[in-house]
């Protein structure tokens, strides 16, 4: 990764995060999505929305946490996620499917490719 890259790994996003994305100049979330064919990796750009509301006791969608940076530090990072369709939402093992494995190649090429942009406008230091 580009000096300035930090990885934060989470099993849920929390109410706390919001202050490190304060401190970003860009951030991309990572998560499985519900919709779609099983494997297919998708990347939209995300913006704040206070309407995505969650159960604050276990977790944050992205546009919320997003919201949360921007009304308590006045900061928002530009943001994405790249998600993976998944083909079984399965709790009794926490391995990757065989089809999200198989997709890590494609959801990483589509992270590497974001910050390489954000690297030639100078938004990543």
């Amino acid at each position: 990764m580009p000096s300035g890259v930090e990885v934060l790994s989470r099993h849920v996003l929390t109410a706390e995060l919001a202050q490190d994305l304060a401190a970003a100049d860009c951030v991309v979330f990572l998560d499985a999505a519900a919709q779609g064919v099983p494997g297919e990796v998708r990347v939209h750009r995300l913006g704040p929305d206070a309407s995505a509301i969650s159960t604050m006791a276990h977790f944050l969608d992205p546009r919320e946490l997003l919201a949360w940076c921007d009304t308590l530090y006045r900061r928002l990072p530009q943001a994405w996620l790249v998600s993976v369709a998944a083909g079984s939402f399965d709790y009794a093992s926490y391995r990757l499917s065989p089809v999200a494995r198989a997709a890590m190649p494609t959801m990483l090429a589509e992270v590497r490719r974001l910050i390489d942009a954000q690297v030639q406008i100078g938004a990543v230091r």
